[in-house]
């Protein structure tokens, strides 16, 4: 008959509570207790003895080896990713921008009476005189600098690669759905569960070492989902925390109400929700995204970038027109 391991969580918990020395002082009073209380030491040999033990742990310690791959391969699958969609939205950025034409937008009204001219023109056949050079490219202003921070924006962090921040005593990053926290402890010694205290109630989060001040004490800036709290040391030094958001579709914008925000602008979106849409519901949201990268960057929406196509046009089929003096608003 299998065991019902959770039924005994409330007892072992609350004798791990009252250990001082926590889970070796727990050790310790279970093999006096077999000591005392059962043949294990004197119904067999040593040996044998000593190997039902190691079995016993080689059991979790497998499965726990396991997940902490599983864990790290998914990181490092997601740092990849992450990095990936950066090299080609900033390559895709640099491309529309060097592609733009030097402008200022015009109106609907001159945008409309470009059409009909270049429609007429075109209707003519008529071949454009090369004798004289377009003056445009020369003579338009420079197109508004793509780093120019936006107001509300001022003073606010520039997020780390994980869309997080690097912070003096922790690290975080985040996904839609998920956060993760890294907290070196700076011990000087191979640290245990036992050396840690790492807490949430609600939404004040607690962590450190026992016995010292703790590193991270504070109110959450969003709400989490309670049951998602875990964590677990890495490489004897460093206490990573993983949670999930309550609203999986929201960028944080700091970890601690006291922070210092990060610009949730500069994030990078999980392009990958898009393949969950289908036809016209695709093409919306992807023109959406752009347009509003291009607002924030002070660069022209796919709208506005149509109306300078047709005015480039328009310049290129008629060269013997001096535009130098032009302006367009």
């Amino acid at each position: 008959m299998p065991v019902d391991y959770e039924k005994f969580d409330g007892i072992l918990l609350s004798l791990l509570g009252n250990m001082e020395g926590g889970i070796d002082d727990l050790f310790d009073l279970i093999f006096n207790f077999l000591n005392r209380k059962s043949d294990y030491f004197t119904g067999m040999d040593t040996t044998v003895s000593r190997k039902r033990l190691l079995e016993v742990y080689d059991k979790y310690a497998k499965d726990v080896e396991k997940a902490k791959a599983e864990k790290q391969r998914q990181k490092e699958e997601q740092n990849q990713k992450l990095a990936e969609m950066r090299a080609a939205q900033k390559a895709k950025e640099e491309a529309e921008f060097r592609s733009q034409p030097k402008i200022k937008e015009i109106t609907d009204e001159e945008a409309e009476e470009l059409q009909k001219k270049l429609a007429s023109q075109q209707e003519q056949d008529s071949k454009p005189s090369a004798s004289k050079p377009s003056p445009a490219s020369a003579t338009a202003p420079p197109a508004e600098n793509d780093e120019e921070e936006n107001e509300d924006d001022k003073g606010k962090l520039k997020p780390n690669e994980g869309n997080g921040y690097d912070h003096q005593h922790y690290q975080w990053t985040q996904t839609l759905s998920e956060v993760e926290i890294r907290v070196p402890m700076k011990a000087t010694f191979p640290l245990k569960g036992a050396h840690v205290v790492c807490t949430i109630n609600k939404k004040h989060f607690v962590c450190g070492l026992k016995g010292n001040p703790p590193i991270l004490d504070g109110e959450l800036s969003e709400d989490i989902k309670p049951d998602s709290f875990t964590w677990v040391i890495e490489d004897r030094k460093t206490v990573v925390i993983t949670f999930e958001k309550f609203n999986t579709m929201n960028w944080w914008n700091r970890v601690f109400v006291d922070e210092t925000p990060i610009n949730t602008r500069k994030v990078v979106p999980e392009n990958s929700k898009l393949s969950d849409l289908e036809g016209e519901t695709r093409q919306m949201v992807e023109k959406m995204m752009y347009d509003q990268r291009q607002k924030e960057m002070g660069l022209p929406t796919s709208e506005e970038k149509k109306k300078q196509d047709v005015l480039k046009n328009f310049m290129a089929q008629h060269p013997e027109m001096d535009f130098s003096q032009a302006k367009f608003n």
